[in-house]
């Protein structure tokens, strides 16, 4: 065999998911950028569109009807509204433009240092953002026209100024609740500089709500220089969507018509301006995790394998997870058969949520994720995108969290959250729905599902939430349930009353489960077999019967050597015969 036999194909590198491409999938923002592009482009073509002049009266053309000389008439001074409806379109989007600009130049700066620094600086910035938010925003930009131009540029230049101040607090407000988070201050303890600790790990927080505030600034300078231009303000030869709205409303009642133009632009800019800011803000919190593949080839996503046994559920082989440098999960290899429960056990660090999230999907973006195999059912899972994922998650992977109450959304009644999963995936009508979430909280074990339904999730105690998650889990019958320390936060006889839940329900159902637990007991009461995970590596693999009578790893004896279970009782505590000396300052 000849070098270039032996040595495996190599796969061509996945198509990178960049925030453009996440964002186009919606068909929302694609149709939003579709028409802000009509509106940028006729703008920008307005003399190649018409051969009018914006400015240009002729007396004859007085409220001209429809015509090929006037494909949208005349105003009521004779000019032509289709060349000021195109010619207007440059001075709104330039002017919004301009504000935006001027108000990020001059509040982001200002925000990001005040929230990082805090101090001396925060005081005065927020000072001086006070006295700019007192002050009346039209009455001041009056006045500049009045005594330095009236060019409306001029006057979205001082709306900008005017607007830094909403800029300041938006951003200021992000960057002082990531600067006090454990990573930023790992970063500060391993060296890192300021200005790289904003780059890394401050600015990815800010990005998103900015997104949000900037199409909000864009929509308001818009309507601010539409109204200053109404009112009759603004050079005569700028030609502006606000002096066609006034020239529309003193010919009401002739040509009503003139309204629906520049009302129409106006309105269909600002609405997909708004509409594509949430759209790219939602694009930003969608990045799946990077999958690298290695050198060999790969089955595609979704395709189906032939050579799993029939019983077998969940496949994994060499599983790795990093993070740049660091690695967390090495070469992990587990295998799940239907109607099986898997223990993930290990301390706190080995990499045993990290193996679970990688079979849901749900690392974060910066995780690179690579496996020889990932299989699920008999398909190969590994890369799908987020749709295939999202309905592989909510169909046939159920989730258990280890924060029951952190999971539940409080701004919906518990039933929302248990019903809309179940018309989603499953087709269920709103009556059948709410029936079959109704018939899994008394399953559960809630005394009155009623109540539970209806409230939200401050009103219900953490073993109950609980239980809503766990009904939640199994309501769209998965075959494979993770249950991600499913009882640390629960105080323990509740936790007897999940586990006995849970294992009924694995049992009734025939479900294949993986307990992500660093508690020996709860292995020992539910699984079926045990995997022991050390720094990211799996140490032992073995039924849990033989598991606890003759463990194989010195590292699994130790773990369970370090259990009370079976120890030998603390003796009574003794006081010191001699009182303790008093301390005084």
């Amino acid at each position: 065999m000849t070098p270039a036999q032996s040595t495996p194909a190599a796969a061509a590198p996945p198509r990178r998911d960049v925030l453009w491409r996440r964002t186009l999938r919606d068909p929302v923002a694609a149709g939003c950028l579709a028409v802000l592009a009509l509106v940028i482009v006729a703008s920008l073509a307005a003399p190649l569109l018409t051969g009018h002049s914006p400015d240009r009266s002729v007396m004859a053309d007085t409220l001209a009807p429809m015509s090929g000389a006037h494909p949208l008439g005349g105003d009521g001074v004779g000019r032509d509204v289709l060349a000021r409806l195109l010619y207007g379109g440059r001075t709104s989007l330039v002017g919004g433009t301009l504000a935006v600009l001027v108000a990020f130049l001059v509040g982001a700066p200002l925000g990001l240092i005040a929230g990082f620094y805090r101090g001396w600086f925060d005081a005065i910035a927020g000072w001086v953002v006070n006295v700019i938010m007192a002050v009346p925003a039209i009455i001041v930009m009056l006045v500049v026209m009045a005594t330095v131009s009236q060019d409306l540029d001029v006057a979205m230049i001082v709306l900008g100024v005017i607007m830094a101040p909403m800029v300041f607090r938006l951003i200021r407000a992000s960057v002082l609740a990531v600067r006090e988070e454990l990573y930023v201050d790992a970063a500060r303890v391993s060296g890192l500089g300021d200005a790289r600790i904003m780059r890394r790990h401050v600015l990815p927080v800010v990005v998103a709500p900015s997104v949000i505030q900037a199409t909000q600034v864009f929509a308001v300078a818009i309507g601010i220089q539409a109204g200053l231009a109404f009112l009759g303000l603004g050079k005569a030869s700028q030609s502006s969507w606000g002096a066609m709205l006034n020239d529309a409303f003193t010919n009401i009642y002739n040509a009503p018509t003139l309204l629906v133009w520049p009302g129409g632009a106006m309105g269909l800019t600002i609405l997909a301006a708004s509409m594509l800011g949430n759209a790219v803000r939602d694009a930003l919190g969608t990045a799946p995790p990077r999958v690298v593949r290695r050198r060999r080839p790969v089955p595609p996503a979704g395709s189906a394998t032939d050579d799993v046994p029939a019983e077998r559920l969940l496949t994994v082989s060499g599983l790795r997870v990093s993070y740049g440098e660091k690695t967390v999960v090495d070469g992990v290899d587990l295998i799940l058969d239907r109607g099986e429960v898997l223990g993930l056990v290990g301390e706190s660090g080995s990499g045993k949520s990290q193996t679970a999230f990688s079979v849901l999907g749900l690392l974060p973006n910066e995780a690179e994720v690579s496996a020889d195999r990932l299989t699920f059912d008999g398909k190969h899972v590994l890369g799908l995108d987020l749709a295939d994922l999202n309905a592989l998650r909510g169909r046939s992977i159920g989730y258990i969290p280890q924060e029951p109450m952190s999971n539940l959304d409080p701004c919906f009644r518990i039933g929302f959250q248990l019903v809309e999963p179940l018309r989603k995936h499953l087709g269920l009508s709103r009556a059948e729905a709410r029936a079959k979430a109704l018939a899994l909280l008394g399953r559960v074990g809630i005394s009155d599902p009623e109540r539970v339904f209806r409230s939200y999730p401050h009103q219900i105690s953490g073993g109950m939430a609980q239980r809503v998650l766990i009904a939640g889990a199994v309501s769209c019958d998965p075959q494979l349930l993770i249950a991600d320390e499913p009882t640390t936060a629960l105080d323990v006889t509740v936790q007897a009353e999940v586990l006995d839940l849970m294992r009924s329900l694995q049992q009734e159902r025939g479900m294949g489960m993986i307990l992500v637990t660093h508690d020996f007991g709860v292995v020992a009461d539910i699984c079926d077999r045990v995997t022991v995970m050390r720094q990211g590596r799996i140490v032992e693999t073995a039924p849990a019967r033989r598991m606890f009578a003759e463990p194989g790893h010195d590292y699994t004896r130790m773990l369970l050597d370090s259990t009370l279970e079976g120890g030998p009782a603390r003796g009574l505590l003794r006081l010191p015969e001699k009182p303790l000396k008093e301390v005084t300052s």
